[in-house]
């Protein structure tokens, strides 16, 4: 698992362009495409549902990152796989039943993961770590694009690395919210192995050689 993976967040892409966003991520150095589902009751803000990420998946040759920032996301896994989703995260603080969900999940023939807030202990996910491909930390409050980064991020990540490494896992560490080419080598060297970018991607001059640089920077 050597190769730190980065994923373009669409929710920052030109929804009147969206094929041709789509396209760009096709061709550059990414690996994922990140879609974050919102539902004005997790967090304040609503994005996108299944018919957009259809739209994508139609042009996608890459895997679909699926980020769930909705209450009670367990009624739509199905769904969500249907569409086209190939990895699935679901927050800790959204569904009572997690060990459930995760599976659900599986059945549904996606990678499982679970996000955690910025403030949700680390230790939570003790037990469940077996179950999961991806640990998504917030490195930002959710539910808006182009914030800034919570340096609390750091020590989680070490936390999280610790614990998977103390359990003999392969589980990914990705991490969502304010990564640029300024923090991306210190989150790779704190443990980290996977990365969302939105703002920084697109609203660059040049989101092609951005992702090629991130990705650089990354492997360096």
């Amino acid at each position: 698992m050597n190769s730190k993976l980065i994923a373009p967040s669409m929710l920052a892409a030109d929804f009147g362009n969206l094929q041709r966003d789509t396209e760009m991520v096709n061709n550059s150095d990414a690996d994922w495409f990140h879609i974050d589902v919102m539902d004005g009751h997790f967090v304040p803000n609503i994005s996108y549902g299944f018919p957009i990420i259809q739209a994508i998946k139609k042009h996608a040759t890459k895997p679909l990152d699926v980020h769930l920032m909705i209450e009670k996301p367990e009624r739509y896994i199905e769904e969500f796989a249907k569409v086209g989703a190939d990895i699935i995260t679901v927050h800790y603080e959204s569904t009572v039943h997690l060990h459930r969900t995760l599976t659900q999940i599986t059945d549904a023939g996606c990678k499982a993961g679970v996000v955690l807030n910025l403030t949700t202990p680390i230790s939570v996910l003790e037990d469940i770590l077996p179950k999961c491909y991806m640990v998504l930390l917030m490195s930002i409050n959710p539910g808006f694009g182009g914030q800034k980064f919570e340096d609390m991020t750091y020590s989680r990540i070490k936390k999280l690395r610790k614990m998977i490494d103390e359990q003999g896992l392969n589980t990914r560490i990705e991490i969502d919210g304010g990564v640029t080419d300024k923090n991306i080598k210190q989150l790779v060297e704190a443990g980290a192995d996977a990365f969302v970018a939105g703002s920084h991607v697109f609203k660059s001059d040049n989101p092609t050689e951005t992702i090629k640089e991130l990705k650089a920077l990354a492997n360096s």
